[in-house]
């Protein structure tokens, strides 16, 4: 009678404070630290000072000027390889028409040599009215022969001419399909690292980014015609400073386009990048300099910082991915940054690598 008592009895539940309880909030735990750590989710990000913003977005514009002169790097080989490829394709069509041409004037002998039934020679001379013109005629078809082998040797010489300039052009294309490519990656990284500069600068109230120099129309520099003829006249000035008439005309150039807007990739004439800049001063005082800091510091010979005159160009950074016109007093007219546009910097506002006189 006990035992059927027993087997009636409910079994005992666990309650919710039990060992199942506890293993699934400890479950749900784990999945939202795992859901934290890997999607990014779940936390807030630290809210940055201005000044930890303006750090880290000047260490992104560094980043996207380093990718910004290898992409004008990869432009200038892809320009050249274009070049090289439009002038084998030019050159290949002039050969063609001219090996049509020629193929042509063999088609036409081949036809009359066909029409006339290439008849043996003695049976010609036996049925000709005049045996002496047949002679003189025979002696033409003779040399005709000569020149009609001449002409097919020229046309095989002009078949292997035209085969190995398409060879050069596919290599020329292979070469500019593969800048190509390097482009889009450069292009690419360009507009990530300036996409995220504008992210953190949107964190900011705007009075914060005016404060730290990140606001529209912030630095932004400009000069009269008036105020630029007063400057580079006065005595001890940067035009009268400069070593010689050609580097006078690119400091001026320089001063003329403080104002002007950065546009990584661009040379002028309303909008630069660093090099851009120093490249299309230099070009307006005829003065032909290469695209890429890179390059640019290789030409004409260095200077210490102590022998700086106005005219020379400034470098910055390890990677020598900045550069600047040297204008005297310590200061510089460089292309900033996509934040500032053309203005007048002291060289100690990177860290400078060095310097070039190029005329």
């Amino acid at each position: 009678m006990a035992h059927k008592v027993a087997a009636h009895r409910k079994p005992r539940q666990r309650t919710a404070s039990g060992n199942t309880a506890r293993t699934a909030a400890t479950i749900a735990l784990a999945g939202a630290a795992t859901a934290t750590g890997f999607d990014g989710t779940g936390h807030a990000e630290p809210q940055l000072t201005p000044g930890q913003v303006k750090a880290k977005v000047d260490k992104l514009y560094q980043e996207a000027e380093v990718a910004t002169e290898k992409y004008n790097g990869a432009k200038e080989k892809a320009d050249s390889a274009g070049e090289r490829l439009k002038k084998l394709q030019d050159q290949a069509a002039r050969k063609e028409e001219r090996l049509n041409s020629a193929r042509d004037a063999l088609g036409s002998v081949a036809a009359a040599q066909y029409r006339d039934g290439g008849i043996d020679p003695a049976l010609q001379l036996a049925l000709s009215d005049d045996p002496d013109r047949y002679l003189e005629n025979a002696e033409f078809v003779e040399r005709a022969g000569n020149r009609q082998k001449s002409a097919v040797a020229g046309v095989r010489k002009q078949l292997r001419e035209i085969e190995q300039l398409r060879g050069a052009a596919h290599i020329e294309l292979t070469s500019l399909k593969s800048r190509q490519t390097e482009l889009k990656r450069h292009k690419k990284t360009i507009t990530g690292k300036l996409g995220s500069a504008r992210q953190l600068l949107s964190r900011l109230t705007a009075q914060e980014r005016a404060r730290i120099g990140a606001a529209p129309g912030a630095n932004r520099a400009s000069r009269s015609s008036t105020d630029l003829r007063d400057i580079l006249a006065a005595p001890g000035s940067a035009g009268s400073q400069a070593p010689n008439a050609r580097a006078a005309a690119a400091v001026s150039y320089a001063y003329q386009k403080l104002g002007s807007p950065y546009v990584w990739g661009a040379t002028g004439p309303n909008a630069f990048d660093c090099s851009g800049l120093v490249q299309a001063a230099y070009r307006s005082a005829g003065v032909s300099l290469p695209r890429t800091t890179y390059s640019q510091i290789a030409t004409g010979r260095r200077v210490s910082r102590s022998e700086l005159l106005p005219g020379d160009l400034v470098f910055f950074y390890a990677g020598i991915s900045h550069v600047g016109i040297y204008v005297g007093n310590g200061q510089m007219i460089h292309a900033p940054n996509s934040s500032a546009p053309v203005r007048v910097a002291p060289l100690d506002e990177m860290p400078y690598a060095g310097a070039t006189r190029v005329v």
